[in-house]
């Protein structure tokens, strides 16, 4: 399918705005289809600067930002900065800013790591794990997609069985925009196979045995392969930081 061909059957959703009610069912059975280029260019189209990427640099999210950097030179890549993050993590935001011509909007809670402590105690990683992410994660995501009708993620079904049922487009209750999701039916290896075709940059932590890489107190080395976020909160009964789920 070409891009015309493209735009033309999709002619009915240039509507203002997409709402709860939209029938996105019907959007993901006609969207299935689509290349990953395609299915950006439909919504870049579509949503234009109220759109942005929202990654943590992951394979998926490198892949996704790769080429969104090809179709719309300038667009806006959020990444949040826990203040808790591996010091590899900081050298691909500096790699991603040198190699791509993007605009990173970088984004921090309002408590530094320092009032977090004296306001809830050292290490609340380890006690409170959930309120750790949403101080540090949901409350500055959900100040920065204030403003934006769409967001970009990097979520596949493969990476946890939280993610198994994301559809491809959907509305997001928690943040009340629609939630893009381009690679949901993705693999892993298809992942690493583009990165490797087209040099695309990640994390040196990848090759050091981390599958899914977040702050450092709360990540460890992968110990099922075949679970790709084992590594995350060992532990604890937490897969998910909060942000999407």
């Amino acid at each position: 399918m070409n891009d015309t061909e493209t735009f033309s059957e999709f002619e009915f959703l240039t509507t203002p705005r997409f709402e709860a009610s939209t029938n996105y069912q019907a959007l993901n059975q006609q969207l299935a289809g689509e290349s990953l280029a395609g299915f950006l260019e439909w919504s870049l189209a579509l949503f234009g600067d109220r759109v942005a990427q929202v990654t943590s640099f992951g394979p998926t999210g490198m892949v996704i930002l790769d080429q969104l950097a090809k179709l719309s030179p300038g667009i806006r890549v959020i990444t949040l900065d826990t203040g808790f993050l591996f010091e590899e993590t900081y050298a691909l935001f500096d790699q991603v800013q040198q190699r791509y011509p993007i605009q990173l909007d970088i984004r921090r809670s309002a408590l530094t790591p320092e009032a977090q402590a004296q306001a809830y105690g050292d290490k609340l990683w380890e006690k409170a794990p959930d309120r750790c992410c949403h101080l540090r994660k949901v409350v500055p995501l959900t100040e920065v997609l204030q403003g934006l009708e769409a967001w970009i993620t990097g979520l596949r079904q493969d990476q946890a069985s939280t993610r198994a049922n994301v559809p491809l487009i959907g509305w997001d209750e928690k943040y009340s925009l629609v939630k893009l999701n381009p690679l949901i039916n993705w693999k892993r290896s298809e992942v690493w196979r583009y990165i490797v075709e087209n040099n695309v940059p990640y994390n040196l932590l990848h090759d050091q045995g981390y599958a899914s890489i977040g702050c450092y107190h709360c990540t460890k080395r992968t110990v099922n392969a075949a679970d790709e976020r084992s590594g995350r909160w060992q532990g604890q009964q937490k897969i998910e930081c909060g942000i999407h789920i």
